[in-house]
């Protein structure tokens, strides 16, 4: 995309907000246990605030998870508006050919709408595969669909198969020319992970930018309508932005998320605030509508655990609970002043720095062998596809600036990354411009004499990788592991031995 058409802005007075209102929200997240990365408010259609702490930036990619529902929602949603279907379509009559010869009765009552609002009646969800439509529709629906709640991944990348089978495009072809070019997102700028038969992850597998995410919710909140084109039809905006189905069992299993508690509409949640809805990716991915206070914001962050992205929530909805109404207020320049200073220096704060080991020349360029545990480079990266190749050798090469860790994987894979001890986070650019992630930024520091903590900052996603190098004689014991709110067992011991 050549060209963008910016926001209009304006100060927060000018729409009814004080600067030192913002001020507040924006140090109570900072004093919140979750990571910000990026904020965006708009309020009468006008950008009052915009910032990124850095490394991250505003055209920097961001890993959506579960916010990339609402992309494939919104597909549907064309879709239906293109007249191409019907939210009451079943999915036997759509996927004939995957579907088993004798469906359960429940299966046969599966619609386009049970799936969009999280009814599909399953208890589970399948693996991926290259069969996996059809594995979702051998799944036993047990409930007679649109009656229960079950938060359904797989479902929800099912949407992006439907419009696949109905136009023959997939999620990110289909969006393109109908949503991305019009409402200002750039479609090369974004990466999606696939399930293994080339179909998008509709579930959590976009790449985007927080604005993306703005301009998605934006189009919403005008009620389908982008600069006087209808995108989306009324009706389907009404439907995906209210409750169309109860989500209170989410907090068997999520019990402090209590946003997750009050309902849910077409790949979108219901927010405690009256009439407010969000779209919502794990680990604090939120872009939220309230129309009562015609208001937007978004928000990227790493919140560790639900407890702290429910924070991020609960400190948004007290900063909501302060605007006094819509009337303009004086203008205040100090504080205004303070607002931009602040806005133009954020960052999430510099790493440790120690440079200094007597181990330093010791095990500067030796090479190590590792012989007990998986070593697997870039375990955050959860959706980049490397984690099972495993490291079997590495070294570690130090100088001035840091140090350079070189190691080759099974598959023959050698990579050279650099990590800086100066105080400083190296950028490195791996891979190739597809991959999902490129930049890994690299920092470490002597945490003591012979223990060395190594940071892997994937900084399009919300991972950081870490490191434990504790150096014993000959061998060194590796404890490998990251912020990734998606963490399977404990992991076995790695150990590795001089060469």
């Amino acid at each position: 995309m050549e060209y963008r058409k910016p926001f209009e802005t304006a100060r927060p007075e000018e729409v009814g907000i004080s600067s030192d209102l913002i001020l507040e929200y924006i140090d109570n997240l900072e004093k919140s246990q979750t990571e910000m990365h990026g904020l965006m408010i708009m309020r009468h259609g006008k950008l009052v605030t915009q910032g990124w702490w850095t490394p991250f930036g505003p055209n920097l990619r961001h890993g959506l998870q579960s916010h990339t529902k609402t992309y494939a929602a919104t597909a549907v949603g064309i879709a239906y508006t293109e007249g191409l279907l019907k939210l009451d379509e079943r999915l036997i009559d759509i996927f004939p050919d995957e579907s088993p010869e004798e469906p359960s009765e429940n299966l046969k009552l599966l619609t386009i709408r049970d799936v969009l609002c999280m009814g599909c009646g399953m208890d589970t969800m399948p693996w991926n595969s290259e069969h996996w439509i059809k594995d979702f529709l051998h799944t036993p629906v047990n409930h007679k669909p649109g009656t229960t709640y079950m938060y359904n991944s797989v479902g929800s990348t099912m949407l992006g198969a439907i419009v696949r089978k109905k136009t023959g495009l997939g999620l990110h072809d289909y969006l393109t020319p109908r949503l991305f070019n019009k409402i200002g997102i750039d479609p090369d700028n974004l990466r999606w992970a696939c399930m293994a038969d080339g179909m998008e992850v509709g579930g959590g597998g976009l790449y985007a930018t927080t604005e993306d995410n703005f301009r998605l919710m934006k189009l919403y909140a005008d009620g389908g309508v982008w600069e006087g084109e209808r995108i989306l039809a009324e009706d389907y905006v009404r439907l995906a932005t209210t409750n169309q189905n109860d989500s209170a069992t989410e907090s068997i299993n999520n019990p402090e998320a209590s946003d997750n508690f009050l309902g849910y509409g077409f790949q979108i949640w219901m927010c405690k605030p009256h009439n407010a809805y969000r779209a919502d990716g794990a680990m604090g991915q939120f872009t939220i509508i309230l129309p009562d206070q015609d208001m937007e914001i978004g928000i990227t962050e790493t919140a560790v655990g639900a407890h702290w992205a429910q924070s991020t929530q609960n400190i948004t909805w007290d900063f909501v609970e302060k605007i006094l109404g819509d009337e303009v207020l004086p203008e205040n320049d100090e504080a205004y002043g303070r607002l931009t200073r602040k806005l133009s220096r954020l960052n999430i704060g510099n790493p440790p720095c120690q440079p200094f080991s007597p181990l330093v020349k010791e095990v500067s360029g030796k090479k190590y062998e590792v012989k007990t545990g998986v070593f697997t480079p870039f375990g955050g990266n959860f959706m980049n596809g490397t984690g099972p190749d495993k490291i079997r050798t590495f070294s570690l090469d130090f100088d001035v600036y840091g140090l350079v860790w070189n190691f080759v994987t099974e598959s023959g894979r050698q990579e050279k990354i650099r990590f800086t001890t100066n105080g400083t986070r190296f950028s490195n650019l791996l891979g190739k411009p597809e991959d999902l992630t490129q930049l890994y930024l690299g920092d470490a520091y002597w945490k003591e004499d012979n223990v060395l903590v190594m940071h892997g900052r994937w900084v399009e996603t919300c991972i950081q990788d870490t490191y434990t190098l504790t150096f014993e004689g000959d061998s060194v014991k590796v404890d490998a592991g990251n912020n990734s709110a998606f963490k399977f067992g404990e992991p076995e011991p790695i150990t590795a031995v001089k060469l």
